[in-house]
């Protein structure tokens, strides 16, 4: 008889979000990314309200780096906020050139209700939630884009706008940081108890379903 290894922590989240989870990481939105067939207002209104996320992320990469049990672990949570901070932030401003995004929508726009959701459970995680916690938000926001940017064809659309979203998500750097993600994530919630496991699934499942609303907010 065959022994099977029991899933990870990880695993085990992103299995008990199914099926949000699928249909954050195969949406139609990010087929027509693949061939450059987003019409521009719907690529402009969802970078708009993306960015609008920047800030909050940041904060919780800043919990995190706060909150992490070793240096090796801040060292590696300091360097996903450099690249937030600069190669991220240049991709937002440049493609805000090119789709005429004027200072107001960039900074203050009217928020869409899924950007509002995901911005409170965000803001929330940092205030209340212990390590886990921001790790469960954060790998959502970063392994779900991972998924579906490395289903893209190898041939990118000819818009940098769709072009460097995709690569930005599915670079070498990105994939590594990814799986440090899961990798710390699993590491900590071995440590758990049931209580606190729970708390991580219901935020891992939240923060699915807000990629969910978010991505059907541009697609509809």
């Amino acid at each position: 008889m065959t022994e099977t290894s029991a899933p990870s922590f990880t695993e085990w989240l992103r299995g008990r979000s199914e099926p949000d989870w699928t249909a954050v990481t195969t949406h139609p939105f990010t087929d027509a990314l693949f061939e450059g067939l987003v019409p521009t207002p719907k690529m402009r209104s969802y970078l708009v309200q993306d960015f609008q996320f920047v800030d909050d992320f940041l904060a919780l990469l800043g919990s995190a780096l706060a909150k992490a049990d070793r240096h090796s672990s801040r060292l590696t949570i300091a360097a996903s906020i450099a690249v937030v901070t600069s190669e991220v932030n240049t991709y937002f401003q440049r493609s805000f050139d090119a789709l005429g995004v004027g200072e107001s929508d960039r900074t203050s726009p009217a928020l869409d209700p899924a950007t509002v959701a995901f911005r409170e459970l965000m803001a929330d995680t940092n205030a209340r939630g212990g390590y886990a916690d921001v790790l469960a938000v954060l790998t959502v926001a970063e392994w779900s884009y991972l998924e579906w940017a490395m289903r893209a064809p190898a041939a990118a659309p000819e818009n940098f706008v769709h072009a460097e979203w995709i690569e930005l998500h599915r670079n070498h750097d990105f994939r590594q940081w990814v799986q440090w993600l899961c990798g710390e994530l699993d590491r900590v919630g071995a440590a758990l108890d049931e209580r606190a496991r729970a708390r991580c699934l219901r935020l891992f499942q939240q923060a699915t379903r807000c990629e969910l609303d978010f991505f059907n907010a541009h697609w509809d």
